[in-house]
């Protein structure tokens, strides 16, 4: 396999390592620095030789910030505040500085600094806007016309911090056109351009992800915004505000009695299977050398299926570990269970020694 290594002449090597600033840039909660931001906004439409927008107007969310640009009897409706001015201020020089990098780097050479670059965050900043943005629709968003209003609108935001994987992999110093896109995106959230208005957003006040990028959070809000706009989920899947506060008080029959299968795979989760295994007085369907396989019939849902197996190294007190293994619910012998975390069937699985 070719080594990956920088080859260009010298700030690929510059971007890549920015790109732990700019993870902590996507990752970023707390107040934003309005002068900051407002002074990148001015350098963005002067980069895109465009003039200030007469006013910039700051909101609590991306929520509210929707809120006030549809409201057709608000003070910023479309009279006000002009036409979109996006493709300006970020399409055309996101375009430009692409193609410059492209044709001075060759394609192999861009593609080295996108895998050394944006790709590196790409996945876990695109996730939590399509998040909100999801969240945008689902609250704002009555009926069908509405919905459309509320896509409109966001096909005109800038999505500032969140364009991080993006900026990590352009030339943002100096007087690079896309300078003040980067100051914006370093001092404040998602961002609305418009010939005589820009509307920006506050950043989120709390951010709550799992070791896996994703949002979660069992007690509150997963992701939350000063003026209360908040998504709440449990290892990446979106929950209800309400269904996190009933937890706690979980108990064999509650989860049963879940219609919706996803809600109660969280449930079971936060249970605990073997919790859910010994409450609910289940028995093992198989056991052998390698373990005992369980079984979990859930109404309208695939089977819980789990192998437990004995730590064959004592710890130091002289005890053996217990782990319990989720397999596949077609898993019919505990052996076939544990061969399957190896990535492997039954009949090939034979350790010469279990630790």
């Amino acid at each position: 396999m070719e080594a990956l290594h920088v080859v260009d002449t010298g700030d690929t090597a510059d971007a890549v390592h920015g790109v732990d600033g700019w993870r902590a840039v996507a990752a970023a909660t707390g107040p934003a620095d309005r002068a900051a931001a407002e002074a990148g906004v001015r350098l963005a439409y002067r980069a895109a030789g465009l003039a200030a927008p007469d006013r910039i107007v700051w909101a609590d969310s991306p929520r509210a910030a929707v809120g006030l640009l549809g409201d057709p009897d608000g003070p910023w409706g479309s009279h006000a505040r002009g036409r979109s001015v996006r493709a300006e201020v970020r399409s055309a020089p996101w375009a430009a500085e692409r193609a410059r990098l492209h044709e001075r780097l060759g394609p192999r050479g861009w593609g080295r600094r996108w895998a050394l670059t944006g790709a590196r965050l790409w996945e876990n900043t695109e996730r939590l806007a399509g998040r909100i943005r999801t969240g945008l629709v689902e609250q704002l968003a009555q009926d069908t016309a509405q919905e459309a209003e509320v896509r409109l609108l966001l096909l005109d935001a800038v999505l500032g911090q969140h364009d991080a994987p993006w900026l990590c992999a352009f030339d943002t110093g100096g007087r690079a056109p896309l300078a003040g896109l980067a100051a914006v995106a370093r001092s404040a959230g998602w961002w609305w351009p418009y010939e005589m208005l820009a509307v920006v957003c506050e950043r989120p006040v709390e951010l709550h992800r799992d070791e896996a990028g994703r949002l979660d959070r069992g007690d509150g809000p997963a992701l939350a915004f000063p003026d209360g706009f908040a998504l709440h989920a449990w290892r990446g899947m979106p929950v209800p505000a309400d269904f996190l506060a009933g937890l706690e008080g979980l108990t064999p029959e509650r989860i049963r009695d879940e219609e919706n299968a996803e809600l109660r795979r969280v449930m079971l989760e936060h249970y605990g299977y073997e919790r859910y295994l010994t409450a609910s007085g289940a028995e093992p369907v198989h056991r052998d050398g390698t373990g005992v396989l369980w079984r979990i019939p859930l109404p309208d849902d695939e089977d819980v299926v789990m192998v437990e197996v004995v730590n064959s190294t004592p710890e130091p007190d002289g005890t053996s570990r217990t782990y319990w293994l989720r397999v596949p619910p077609h898993t019919r012998t505990a052996r076939e269970g544990v061969a399957w975390t190896f990535g492997l069937g039954a009949q090939a699985y034979a350790p010469v020694l279990e630790t």
